[in-house]
């Protein structure tokens, strides 16, 4: 049952042979991925929250907010992370909902243009994929040879 769990919960471990990093280097990397051109943020988590750190990021085209909770476990050299969800989950709910646990969610909005040509085209106007977002973070701890644990509970 554990590596179907893990699987289901998008644990990933590092590759065979990389030297782990310090717990403060990792935490100055991961750091260092939001910012202003970073579609999210990586800040210090509050004692309310009960993380090492945060990211945050919102996606207003799908009325969407997520947070990732991450506790570095410097012991077992993991990171664990609890990702919250609120928003429009589908167009039939009308109020906004919540969920927990680790979600791949894609998104695209298309539009029907009329081009040079004078043809009626079909053009993408907006994309979006959780990977944007994860993908930097996961590859930074795994790149720094700790494991990325998704959790359901408790960090």
């Amino acid at each position: 049952m554990g590596r179907l769990w893990d699987k289901w919960m998008g644990t990933k471990y590092p590759a065979a042979g990389v030297t782990p990093l310090p717990t403060m280097e990792l935490r100055e990397a991961l750091l260092a991925l939001g910012g202003p051109d970073a579609r999210f943020t990586v800040r210090e988590a509050s004692p309310k929250e009960k993380a090492d750190l945060v990211v945050n990021y919102r996606v207003r085209e799908l009325g969407l907010t997520v947070k990732i909770r991450m506790r570095l476990v410097p012991a077992t050299r993991e990171v664990r992370t609890l990702e919250e969800q609120w928003g429009n989950v589908s167009h039939e709910h009308s109020g906004k909902q919540y969920g927990r646990g680790g979600s791949t969610r894609f998104a695209r909005q298309w539009e029907i243009r009329k081009g040079a040509d004078g043809r009626r085209h079909l053009v993408e106007t907006f994309r979006f994929s959780t990977g944007e977002v994860k993908d930097p973070l996961r590859n930074t701890v795994l790149g720094a040879g700790w494991t990325w644990r998704g959790v359901l509970r408790k960090l």
